[in-house]
């Protein structure tokens, strides 16, 4: 017989699952009941309604990010390095929860509603810092191409990175890692093919 503990991470995994796949508010308690195999009432014993059950979800996902990012954001690394760094570790994430990115990026609206988020978001600024630093950080050090803004240039790569999790199969041949160092070329290096003259540092 499972424990509570362990009753409670079926919900919050089978509810990820739905809020993932149908919306959170086409979710219904009685549904996330069902894909666990209990009555709707016996469900409140764990979670007093739909939206703790997502609170949850979110909070551990976003505290999770912001750990990932911290400890990327931290090392000691010039500025290519960490932004691949910031790469690798938001697609790790996304590999590891796809079900609590995909809600996060599907209910932007529907949280920012709710006052209860305002810590989250908060959270989210950090996570957005962490990549502002690293772009100035670049510009400083002449590695990185001043015409361009830092933020243009973080919500393009912060785009690229997040809706990976859209058709990227995480069973696929195309480890995360590969992307990682992909994604990290394409925005840094670009995609057109150099000529000799291009690549030469004497030009």
């Amino acid at each position: 017989m499972s424990q509570p503990q362990d009753r409670r991470a079926v919900i919050l995994s089978k509810s990820a699952e739905l809020f993932a796949r149908k919306g959170v508010s086409a979710t219904t308690v009685r549904e996330i009941a069902d894909e666990v195999g209990m009555l709707s009432g016996s469900l409140y014993h764990h979670f007093p309604s739909k939206d703790a059950i997502l609170y949850q979800i979110i909070t551990s996902y976003v505290d999770d990010l912001l750990a990932r990012y911290r400890e990327a954001a931290g090392a000691d690394l010039d500025p290519r390095a960490r932004m691949h760094a910031l790469v690798l570790v938001s697609l790790q994430t996304a590999e590891a929860r796809p079900h609590a990115t995909q809600i996060y990026q599907n209910e932007l609206s529907y949280l920012r509603e709710r006052p209860q988020y305002e810590p989250v978001f908060a959270a989210v600024s950090q996570v957005q810092q962490a990549w502002l630093d690293t772009i100035e950080a670049g510009r400083a050090a002449g590695v990185f191409r001043q015409d361009i803004a830092p933020r243009i240039f973080y919500r393009f790569i912060r785009d690229a990175v997040w809706l990976s999790v859209r058709w990227r199969k995480p069973d696929s041949d195309y480890p995360v890692e590969q992307l990682a160092d992909d994604c990290t070329s394409i925005f840094l290096d670009g995609f057109a093919v150099r000529t000799p003259a291009e690549a030469s540092p004497s030009t």
